[in-house]
């Protein structure tokens, strides 16, 4: 059973830190695509983040790919979404998604799985 459990968020001041946990079970993350996702206060879902398969491709949506930082760490089967300099405008549920390489997409758009999400609040 595909399961995913996203972790590490909370209140952070503007300029903080936070690293997001994604924790995978029921099958190998590194084979898979897992994306970040983010929806903000009454906003659509975003995509801002993607790592995929074995060579780790990476994409980042252009908003954040200087402050944001996806790895993961394939023996523990967890992804991991590191943001710096925290924005206001950061601020949302964060989640991660899998989904099979041949349908994930270019950007993870196409996912099959979904985590219950994080919350990130940042203000002062």
């Amino acid at each position: 059973q595909v399961r995913l459990a996203e972790s590490g968020g909370g209140l952070v001041q503007p300029g903080g830190s936070l690293r997001l946990s994604c924790a995978a079970s029921g099958f190998r993350l590194e084979y898979y695509a897992i994306g970040w996702f983010r929806q903000a206060p009454g906003k659509a879902r975003e995509g801002v983040s993607c790592i995929k398969g074995r060579d780790a491709i990476t994409w980042y949506s252009d908003s954040v790919k200087d402050r944001f930082t996806i790895s993961r760490d394939n023996d523990k089967n967890t992804a991991y979404l590191q943001i710096n300099d925290l924005k206001p405008d950061d601020t949302g549920v964060y989640f991660c998604a899998t989904a099979d390489l041949l349908i994930a997409g270019p950007s993870c758009s196409r996912m099959d799985y979904w985590g219950e999400g994080t919350l990130v609040t940042v203000s002062s």
